[in-house]
């Protein structure tokens, strides 16, 4: 059983070539973050390798193995991953390097241990370095048969333009309000006002809303970071720099605090041109409405376009203390 929503036309095509014998041996999943890439590339290694007809079944031995991370055909190369490997801090890895690729070059060449096929994903491979860069290609450009290589990236645009013609591309999209609610209500067991508001304030990511029900920090946390971000338009230039510089000392939050911003603005400017009831974030409409008596129109949208802006640079490696300055400085102040 595939564990994805609001993605079928991908698992058709994917159930197709398994069953018609036509795998690729390399595939990119792009999309927004939370939308399910990494879960479709971890459901497309257990059906590669499932031992039941009807793949992936989710209880086989492989399945199980590869869903707790323990299967020694099945590797996932991240930021954590490159941790272990440089003997290093996790907060201290900013991209995939070329020691790493090199690492999956060299597993690669070698035959599978127990399973059919050795599946690597290569998770945000848009973190990868020129260098980490051109080392993929030279894999890609020779593949061995017994290998499949997973990219997962949210943006496919900053990969080398080589990597993705030699990859087979799905580009997800944001999920359904509708269908979130439905996997909360029916395969997570949350009851219906929950499921509807974390639907709602997901904004279409899947994953974000299915750790929202399981972990009741999630919320909190994403509270805690839109009230700092609220609070912003009030404070001087110096502290909004300090601001900028934390920021950018932790990468992975970078581009989730930008999304949040991002949704938080729009609504703002939702609720300046009269359609309050269009809003994400419903649970904080009360904090929305009183920011956005105290900005016009023309502020709003220079500012979306300048958080836009800025997960642009970001994507292609501008640095980010720069980019996220350049941000802060822009930032509207509060009228009063």
């Amino acid at each position: 059983m595939w564990q994805i929503t609001g993605h079928d036309w991908v698992i058709t095509m994917l159930t197709n070539s398994i069953v018609q014998q036509t795998v690729s041996h390399a595939y990119l999943f792009s999309g927004p973050p939370h939308v399910g890439k990494m879960t479709l590339a971890l459901n497309l290694a257990q059906a590669l390798n499932c031992e039941q007809q009807e793949a992936p079944c989710q209880h086989c031995t492989a399945c199980r193995k590869i869903s707790a991370g323990t299967h020694p055909d099945v590797r996932v190369i991240d930021l954590e991953y490159q941790a272990r490997l440089r003997e290093e801090p996790p907060a201290q890895q900013r991209e995939l390097r070329i020691d790493t690729i090199r690492s999956v070059r060299e597993d690669v060449s070698l035959k599978p241990f127990e399973a059919p096929r050795k599946a690597f994903i290569i998770q945000d491979a848009d973190r990868m370095n020129s260098e980490a860069a051109n080392a993929l290609l030279k894999t890609l450009e020779e593949p061995p048969p017994h290998a499949v290589l997973m990219l997962t990236a949210c943006n496919a645009r900053s990969l080398l333009p080589t990597i993705v013609s030699r990859c087979q591309v799905f580009g997800l999209r944001l999920v359904p309000t509708r269908l979130i609610e439905e996997e909360l209500r029916l395969r997570h067991g949350v009851d219906e006002v929950r499921a509807s508001l974390l639907a709602k304030l997901s904004g279409g990511r899947i994953g974000w809303a299915i750790t929202a029900a399981q972990n009741e920090t999630v919320l909190k946390q994403r509270e805690d970071t839109l009230r700092q971000l609220a609070a912003l338009p009030k404070m001087g230039r110096i502290d909004r720099l300090d601001y900028a510089m934390r920021l950018s000392r932790r990468p992975a939050l970078t581009r989730e605090v930008l999304e949040l911003w991002l949704g938080w603005w729009r609504d703002l400017l939702l609720i300046r041109a009269g359609c309050p009831e269009m809003i994400s974030n419903v649970d904080l409409s009360s904090a929305l409405e009183e920011q956005a008596s105290k900005h016009d129109l023309r502020e709003m949208m220079g500012f979306i376009g300048g958080i836009t802006r800025t997960m642009h640079r970001l994507e292609v490696n501008v640095n980010p203390r720069l980019a996220l300055e350049v941000l802060m400085l822009d930032l509207p102040a509060e009228a009063t």
